[in-house]
């Protein structure tokens, strides 16, 4: 098509968000017209989503940007029944009180990237389990399921790769798709939402849930989804040797955030600085073209940038300060993240501790490749014993490389 007359369409195409849309050109006329509706669905599997899920929260914040209305739907009902796109095996199932308290999580999260309220372009939050949970079966079975064809989901990925691969896929988990539809449909009838947004691991879903609404109620309805995102070396885009990177402050520390952005390889950059952050477009090229000692610098701004948005301005300059003391300038800066534990303990009970290390294993392989650091001074046995001694002004740094750095304190 032509240029996009919506904002939307344009600036999410310019900066990588869009993978697939039903129908480019009816959407992007709908969305020039008057605000839509889109939504995204977030199962509530734990207290806090991680940066697996940033795009889609980018994408929605994009939408209220530009004059759109993004709709944040919680999985209280799905959870319950667990997605099995693209998994070995199936989730565990929660009870209610947990995906409460996993709600309850995720909803902090959101509110440091959308506003909320009654206006045409504030965002809404829903809960499938409003609808889901008053369900009667066999009217659902009459209404709902007559509008799917079981030869046609054996055929959806999230289907049949647990099929190829002779893993046990339960009756519970294949009616996640019709719930997922049926989601879409009632949001359209009580909310007026035509638009469901995803990963392109959800495609085959979204379509399922935008022929719905055209054959329950003729309706129009769009699908979007975003790129999977994986770094330039082929990595899963989230994971790292400690863990998820989470989104909430409790469980992992603003620093720890910057850091993460700061340790982006060199060939990510610009992309990343498109999707995770809201400089202007000239600015991200211009960024992602430096080289050298240049494509350092343009690392912290997306660090710092992308940490903003998330734990604020105030916050963000902290953690670049911290670095810079703790990198530039070689000091155990007192704002570095820090744990407590008792001593004497052996480096790679630390380490573990620290969540520098995922294992024993993993310490005693980085410590014997001249990886680690303690006090600034390189180490050679992962075994050595950590003392009060050893403490600096009441705390001992450990480093991993010259990245990532922890504080001992005694506890």
């Amino acid at each position: 098509m032509s240029s996009p007359n919506s904002d939307f369409i344009r600036i999410a195409q310019e900066r990588g968000y869009v993978h697939q849309i039903t129908d480019v050109a009816a959407l992007d006329a709908r969305m020039a017209a008057a605000p839509v509706s889109g939504y995204i669905g977030f199962d509530c599997t734990a207290d806090s989503l991680h940066v697996g899920s940033l795009m889609q929260i980018m994408l929605l914040r994009l939408m209220q940007r530009c004059g759109q209305r993004p709709v944040v739907l919680m999985g209280g009902g799905t959870t319950k029944v667990g997605d099995p796109s693209f998994r070995d095996e199936a989730r565990p199932l929660l009870d209610d009180a947990a995906i409460e308290r996993n709600k309850a999580g995720i909803r902090r999260v959101f509110d440091k990237f959308l506003t909320f309220g009654e206006g045409p372009t504030d965002a809404i939050m829903l809960d499938n389990a409003e609808w889901l949970d008053q369900l009667h079966y066999v009217p659902f079975l009459r209404d709902v399921g007559r509008h799917f064809s079981v030869n046609r989901m054996l055929t959806m990925d999230s289907v049949k790769t647990r099929l190829d691969r002779e893993q046990n896929l339960s009756f519970l988990e294949f009616n996640y798709m019709l719930l997922q539809s049926y989601d879409f449909a009632a949001m359209r009838r009580a909310h007026n939402v035509t638009l469901q947004m995803g990963g392109s691991d959800q495609w085959g879903n979204i379509i399922m849930g935008v022929e719905l609404c055209r054959r329950m109620d003729g309706a129009e309805a769009f699908g979007l989804t975003t790129p999977l995102l994986t770094t330039a070396s082929g990595a899963k885009m989230g994971k790292t040797a400690a863990g998820a990177v989470w989104l909430n402050a409790e469980r992992l520390s603003p620093y720890d955030y910057w850091q993460f952005w700061r340790n982006t390889e060199d060939a990510d950059v610009q992309r990343f600085l498109a999707l995770f952050t809201e400089l202007p477009m000239d600015e991200v090229r211009r960024l992602g073209a430096l080289d050298g000692a240049g494509i350092n610098e343009a690392k912290k701004v997306l660090a710092t940038e992308a940490c903003a948005l998330l734990h604020g301005r105030d916050a963000a300059e902290q953690a670049a300060e911290t670095a810079r003391r703790a990198f530039e300038e070689g000091a155990a800066a007192e704002d570095l993240p820090s744990i407590t534990h008792t001593l004497p303990a052996s480096l790679a009970d630390l380490l573990v501790a620290a969540k520098l290390c995922a294992s024993k294993g993993e310490a005693r392989r980085l410590v014997a490749q001249n990886g680690v650091r303690l006090n600034d001074a390189a180490v050679a046995d992962a075994n050595a014993s950590v003392t009060e001694a050893d403490l600096r002004d009441g705390a001992a740094k450990l480093s991993l490389g010259r990245k990532r750095h922890v504080l001992v304190r005694v506890g």
